[in-house]
């Protein structure tokens, strides 16, 4: 797949130059033919082109609509019924209260009968003008009977009312609390259908991802093939150099070739006619030998080593990478300073004619919609290595013609910056060939073009805890995380929850519709979420206190939502949002 010697000339070297228009790259692989690139980076989009599978994830989003809808009237309904259900205490209190109001009275109404009991029988206007005594105590005494027996049977029935009163309210709140309840049991026997629907499309939807995931697997190894016989295809190449007696020129030998080039070398003709600069070749029969700088081979053999890496947005080696610091960690190790970014390498570096491509150029792709989009290093006109962000990993991917936004030498240095397009009309930022969705997005944030929960178990990687995977690059950054963790408290991270599938996302929304995300909806189903333990999962504890200080190292953050006073304290909850 990858030449040995890709162009070749037809005569004689002193007429390699004039027949440079007629040169063109030939693949002359060493070894056994190797397997193709796909068309899309490491093979894994084109595995949905399903439609029976595009209809089960319709309805397993029609689904998930219906739930969405149905939380709020869940919520709603939980928040109704609490409310009555204070209402209907505090109404029984009230009642109690009013009850024990009446019974005081009556208590002191009871001890007075009892007192004049216990004085020789009932006090009456009779019993006082026979006791004789001064006339005037008994017309005293006579008036005080009048108040008293008055003011207790106003006491006595004002508190009666008022436990009336209270008995109507707690009837009405009563009342009020069985239709709440009614209605609670309406939304959740609703909501047991819509589970049930989901529980019935996702055993589909299992059945249909375990198919896709064969396929995956299938293809990775196939990548895995690719990327194999073309390091094996480099390695072949630059020994045939060796075998040929050719010490790779320093690029600053190869920048003017019409003035001069080593002994024994020649100039490569440009489609656009006369020289190449940056690169030579040596004349032999059939076919000449292509000759790239020092530092482009350096850097591309570095490149070679980095196959199979995952990729990681914001990360630069040696476990993974993005793909603008791909290209820059492997050209600064052969002395080229380069930007660490897709724009800033667009920006600066020295721009040839896409028909004049050769193996360490750069390749920068994107559309007018959405603007530069990736980079990669060119080993053909047809073929490209980088860090791919929708592959997941550093593969040897098809290099799509239709895409290609330009072509950069960086042997040949550096020119003064220029702007990187950029998305037009809305629309959003790619990068390393994946969208680019804002924070705020609320949409289906999917990658690799896979729906949330429904990932292929190929397309994970394993976090070295169990059987917990998360996204390649979550998994990278969560190794890194946990070893640095160990190396402060002693052990590496404790974990209860990684990558959940739609199915698990169905299973826990049945188990607590009211705290669990809709299913589909979860970042847990996206490989980007993690719940720990050890002391992570309690605010104010060393371990919790260390992650607070350094997640932000590997990418991971503590969401607002799960703060304390939020409303939601989830201390164990954490996500992977890039470094």
């Amino acid at each position: 797949m990858l030449p040995r010697s890709p162009w070749r000339t037809r005569g004689p070297a002193t007429r390699a130059l004039a027949a440079s228009a007629a040169l063109a790259i030939v693949l002359l692989g060493s070894g056994p033919a190797a397997a193709a690139p796909s068309d899309q980076p490491g093979g894994t989009t084109a595995v949905l082109d399903s439609r029976a599978l595009d209809q089960l994830q319709q309805r397993a989003a029609e689904v998930q609509t219906g739930l969405q809808e149905q939380q709020a009237e869940v919520a709603a309904a939980r928040e109704e019924l609490a409310r009555i259900e204070q209402a209907v205490a505090e109404a029984e209190a009230v009642v109690a209260d009013a009850e024990g109001e009446l019974a005081v009275h009556q208590e002191a109404v009871a001890e007075y009968a009892s007192a004049v009991y216990r004085d020789g029988g009932a006090l009456s206007p009779l019993t006082l003008l026979l006791s004789g005594g001064d006339p005037g105590d008994v017309v005293a005494a006579m008036g005080f009977l009048d108040v008293v027996d008055s003011h207790a049977a106003r006491v006595i029935g004002a508190a009666e009312e008022l436990r009336q009163a209270a008995l109507d309210e707690q009837q009405r709140a009563t009342a009020a609390l069985t239709q709440a309840r009614a209605r609670a049991d309406e939304v959740a026997a609703t909501v047991a259908e819509l589970e049930a629907a989901a529980s019935a499309v996702t055993d589909e939807l299992g059945e249909a991802l375990g198919a896709v995931d064969r396929q995956l697997a299938q293809l990775q190894q196939e990548q895995l093939d690719v990327n194999e016989r073309t390091a094996a295809n480099w390695r072949a190449y630059v020994a045939e150099l060796a075998a040929a007696g050719v010490t790779p020129p320093p690029a600053s030998a190869l920048q003017n070739p019409p003035a001069g080039l080593p002994a024994g070398l020649v100039p490569v003709g440009s489609a656009g006619g006369g020289a190449q600069a940056g690169v030579a070749q040596l004349p032999r029969q059939p076919s000449s030998l292509l000759v790239l700088p020092a530092e482009t081979l350096s850097a591309v053999s570095a490149a070679m080593e980095a196959l199979g890496r995952p990729y990681a947005p914001g990360t630069a080696g040696p476990d993974s990478w993005d793909c603008g610091s791909l290209v820059q960690s492997v050209y600064g190790a052969a002395g080229i300073p380069l930007p660490g970014t897709q724009a800033d390498l667009s920006a600066v570096t020295a721009p040839v004619a896409p028909a004049d491509v050769l193996p360490g150029d750069l390749v920068f792709l994107g559309t007018p919609e959405s603007g530069l989009g990736h980079v990669g290093i060119a080993l053909d006109p047809k073929t490209m290595l980088a860090a791919d962000a929708r592959a997941g990993a550093v593969v040897v991917r098809t290099l799509p013609a239709d895409q290609v936004m330009g072509i950069g030498r960086p042997s040949l240095g550096q020119r003064a910056p220029v702007p990187a397009p950029g998305p037009a009309g809305g629309a959003l930022r790619v990068e390393c060939g994946n969208t680019v969705y804002p924070p705020s997005f609320d949409g289906a944030r999917s990658w690799g073009g896979y729906p949330n929960g429904l990932i292929p178990p190929s397309a994970m990687c394993p976090i070295g805890a169990g059987a917990h995977s998360l996204r390649c690059d979550a998994a990278a950054a969560y190794r890194a995380m946990s070893a640095a963790f160990a190396g402060a408290f002693g052990t590496p991270l404790c974990i209860t929850d990684s990558y959940r599938t739609y199915e698990s996302q169905v299973r826990l929304y049945g188990q607590k519709p009211a705290l669990a995300a809709v299913p589909g909806t979860s970042n847990h189903g996206w490989g980007l979420a993690v719940d720990l333990c050890g002391g992570v999962e309690r605010f104010g504890t060393p371990q919790y206190a260390w992650m607070k200080a350094n997640a932000g190292r590997f990418g991971y953050l503590h969401p607002d939502w799960a703060e304390p006073g939020n409303g939601r304290e989830e201390p164990w909850h954490w996500e992977y949002a890039g470094t």
